[in-house]
């Protein structure tokens, strides 16, 4: 107690208590699910963005090869097949027969290598087609090779490699639409032959035009699936080189002379 001057009493005022130290924020832990949730989350957001970058490394690499004219010196001149209409190749397939005939004229290669076997109700196959337009622009018989089983690209390259093999001849080149011989090459070189590429630069299907960016985007799902088939499942998909021996007994037409 204190006294004022006056007498009083005063009692002495309390000095503040401190003021208590804030609370610190609780953090709660993740649940086992949570986390592996998140990391879920965070693996599926790089996957698509390692797929979208992979994807467009792709397309650039489809647009690259189908504007380079790699023609070389070579064993054979190998035209891919397409649509022919009784007996007669059709437009894209006259594209590539006037490519594969400047190349052969200029001595590139003593060999054309025909291929495309026929669909169902059709009279010809592709590559007897390509032996009559070739033929009949002056092409001797004996310089013609024939692939008369093929359905697809795949089997067309299995097909020239068997029929190529015994006459020691593994050098080519490609001729078909630009857009088409990133994954030629690659199916080409899977079966054991060094292949360049040369566009049908006159082709209908033509190189920047309109409809490229389509055909671009399907050979690049064609090429993920070769792939998957060849590589990431070997088991279910086709073998490399295939059955030589039975293929060259299924291309009956064939006409082959040594180099």
């Amino acid at each position: 107690m204190i006294a004022s001057r006056d007498g009083a009493t005063v009692a002495p005022t309390a000095a503040p208590a401190p003021a208590p130290p804030p609370a610190r924020p609780i953090r709660r832990r993740r649940s086992l699910w949570g986390e592996t949730w998140r990391w879920f989350v965070t693996a599926v957001w790089f996957t698509l963005a390692a797929l979208a970058i992979a994807g467009l490394f792709l397309v650039g690499a489809i647009y690259r090869q189908a504007r380079t004219d790699g023609a070389r010196p070579a064993d054979a001149i190998v035209v891919l097949g397409t649509a022919q209409y009784n007996g007669w190749p059709g437009p894209v397939f006259r594209a590539r027969l006037d490519r594969a005939l400047a190349l052969w004229g200029e001595g590139y290669a003593p060999l054309i290598v025909v291929t495309g076997g026929k669909m169902p109700g059709d009279g010809y196959t592709e590559a007897e087609a390509a032996w009559n337009y070739l033929v009949d622009a002056g092409v001797p018989p004996e310089a013609i090779v024939s692939e008369n089983a093929a359905s697809d690209t795949w089997e067309s390259m299995q097909g020239v490699a068997a029929l190529l093999q015994p006459l020691g001849a593994d050098e080519v080149i490609l001729v078909s639409d630009g857009f088409h011989l990133f994954r030629s090459r690659m199916m080409a070189r899977d079966v054991g032959l060094q292949a360049w590429g040369s566009p049908a630069d006159d082709s209908p299907i033509r190189t920047g035009g309109g409809g490229e960016l389509a055909y671009v985007i399907r050979e690049a799902a064609a090429v993920v699936a070769h792939l998957w088939q060849t590589r990431l499942d070997p088991a279910t998909g086709p073998s490399p080189v295939g059955d030589r021996s039975s293929r060259q007994n299924a291309y009956t037409k064939s006409t082959v002379v040594p180099l």
